[in-house]
């Protein structure tokens, strides 16, 4: 039921209201007592918001409905409103007929492999521990999360970055209105667009990329900008464009996060996923600190964002976490944090420069049977090779680089990235990595 981000699928076929309804009583029938639900701007949240809350009500959970909120404002709101568990009805980056449920913890944690496990079987077996007649749970409005949590973004910034930072906002039709809320009372000159939320996102597919993300590239470059940032659907996740209209690579961004956080920190280590690029270890090793790698997700990285000797966390798809504010990923917040790097370091292009980074390749595969397919990959893996890490699909390390294949935890693909310190030779590995999908066919 579970992928690596919450439950999401095609609406009217995987996700359905019966489904929202059976994780609200799922969820309800746990140890919790109140609840905050929200919704992305896609239309079919409305009834999912609905189903979830009659499921948690139906188990005497009192829910409070963020309404149109981003997934970290829910996840924050948990314990602005002294709440046990959060719903966030959306399905993130994926396109308009997809949706699903995120699930979220006091700390702004996503629920963890054990709590996903337990609300699994809850719905399998349907032992729901339903409430009477006079004992449903009531449903209130709070209207005030977004502001609360500018005000919370506000005050990360210390208050200011300066009064002469530009910033361009690309909200994708999506539920990040926030940043540009946090970044104007900062003082930032703030440009917006596609800041009308619709969730048939007709400004621009939802997942920020350097493919879709061309008018913001074109708009920094026009003007006077010093950055551009964009969100997803739900503002989760977060990718920049420097001053001079460059895309800003994940793997890039994630090293200069992840320095300036060790550097300001008593930890000295980050958590990223399997697949980050060796040029953010060079990145870290520089000033002593190192990366610990997880499965690729959110969930898992948060999961070992949360221990003390970790001072951040992220993946190159955009999700950045600073376990000291909150451990979801936040977009709205890495795009404050990065304001405030670039109002105190000037250029954000040369910040980028200073990044070495080496050739990467990635691409995906449609399967059917991806995790079918995923076994006999690994099979043909313990075969061929010798350095083998299974953290999370097959990831292959050799003198000069790595590859790595791995089964998409929410939709029927399969993942292939490789990297090497030459691109002659992050070529041959792509390739030894495409050939392993191809022959385990």
């Amino acid at each position: 039921m579970f992928g690596t981000s919450g439950v999401r699928g095609r609406v009217g076929e995987v996700v359905t209201a019966d489904l929202a309804l059976s994780i609200g009583r799922a969820v309800g029938s746990t140890d919790v007592e109140r609840a905050v639900v929200g919704r992305d701007p896609r239309d079919s949240g409305r009834v999912l918001v609905d189903a979830v809350a009659a499921g948690l009500r139906e188990c005497g959970v009192d829910v409070v409905d963020l309404g149109l909120a981003a997934t970290p404002t829910v996840a924050r709101a948990i314990a602005w409103q002294e709440a046990d568990a959060g719903v966030s009805v959306t399905a993130s980056h994926n396109p308009p007929e997809d949706n699903g449920l995120k699930l979220w913890t006091p700390s702004g944690q996503a629920y963890d492999t054990d709590r996903r496990a337990e609300i699994e079987r809850l719905v399998e077996e349907e032992a729901y521990d339903l409430a009477g007649w006079d004992g449903h749970g009531s449903r209130t409005d709070w209207a005030d999360a977004r502001e609360r949590h500018a005000a919370a973004l506000v005050e990360t910034g210390d208050g200011s970055l300066g009064g002469d930072l530009s910033v361009v906002v690309d909200v994708g039709n999506g539920a990040g209105g926030v940043t540009a809320d946090a970044l104007f009372e900062l003082g930032c000159d703030v440009r917006t667009l596609n800041a009308q939320p619709d969730g048939r996102f007709p400004g621009r597919p939802s997942e920020p990329t350097a493919e879709t993300l061309a008018a913001l590239c074109s708009t920094v470059a026009a003007t006077d900008a010093d950055l551009g940032v964009a969100h997803d659907g739900d503002a989760d996740r977060m990718m920049a464009v420097d001053e001079t209209g460059e895309f800003v690579p994940g793997d890039v961004l994630l090293a200069l996060f992840g320095r300036a956080a060790v550097e300001n920190a008593s930890a000295n280590r980050i958590a990223a996923p399997v697949d980050t690029s060796l040029a953010v270890d060079d990145h870290l090793a520089a000033v002593g600190a190192e990366v610990v790698r997880t499965r690729v997700g959110d969930v898992y990285v948060a999961e070992r964002a949360s221990e003390a000797d970790v001072a951040f966390g992220g993946e190159p798809s955009g999700a950045w976490i600073w376990p000291g504010e909150t451990l979801c990923p936040d977009g709205p917040l890495a795009a404050v944090r990065l304001a405030a790097l670039v109002a105190a370091r000037g250029s954000f292009a040369a910040m980028v420069e200073a990044v070495d980074t080496y050739p990467i390749r990635r691409d995906s595969f449609e399967v059917e049977d991806r995790h079918e397919r995923m076994a006999d990959v690994a099979a043909l893996v313990a075969e061929r090779y010798d350095d083998v890490s299974t953290l999370d699909g097959v990831r292959v390390g050799t003198e000069d680089g790595w590859l790595l294949v791995r089964a998409s935890g929410t939709q029927p693909l399969i993942r292939v990235t490789a990297e090497a310190r030459s691109a002659e030779r992050a070529d041959d590995l792509f390739e030894e990595a495409r050939a392993l999908v191809a022959d385990a066919a």
